[in-house]
């Protein structure tokens, strides 16, 4: 008995030696294999769109006119041209109103606008500066992003509903 309890002994300590040995040389190619197949982060890719939408800025009941060179085809991804002035074109995703009015030589925040020629108009005693996207008073239509076809309408001064509504219908023309 005591022959065969050494001999299991030895199969035994063979078995586990084998093991250890095994399980030691796989863990370095389980971590190269772990480290090789992450995932590195990349940089997001704009897509090329060809959007356009319209807009329309009025001051005290005045509509903006916008064919004067200094407004033209200021920007590869969003810009006007001279032969329709008041039609954004978006060659790029994700472009927002905001970044429209960038481009262009004024200034534009939800409570000021400051024209090219540093006009200024701030809601306040003299009037109000509003905002409508495709007919719905819109306050965030600077963080929005251009979509097909909208319509955008920038009035500031004391207008009535009906003023407004004679300005959204503009656009439609």
């Amino acid at each position: 008995m005591s022959k065969s309890f050494l001999f299991l002994l030895v199969a035994l300590g063979a078995i586990a030696i084998i093991g250890w040995y095994g399980f030691s040389t796989l863990t370095p190619r389980i971590t190269e294999q772990t480290t090789t197949l992450e995932v590195q982060p990349t940089q997001s890719t704009s897509f090329v769109v060809n959007k356009t939408a319209k807009f329309a800025i009025y001051t005290n009941g005045t509509f903006r006119v916008f064919t004067a060179s200094m407004y033209l085809n200021l920007s590869e991804d969003v810009y006007i041209q001279g032969d329709s002035p008041n039609v954004v074109r978006v060659k790029k995703e994700g472009i927002t109103w905001d970044d429209f009015f960038k481009t262009l030589p004024f200034k534009l925040t939800k409570d000021c606008l400051t024209t090219g020629t540093e006009e200024t108009f701030c809601s306040g005693q003299k009037g109000t500066l509003r905002f409508y996207l495709n007919g719905i008073k819109t306050d965030d239509l600077l963080t929005r992003e251009i979509e097909e076809t909208d319509k955008a309408l920038i009035t500031y001064g004391d207008q009535s509903e009906n003023q407004i509504q004679e300005q959204i219908n503009q656009l439609d023309k």
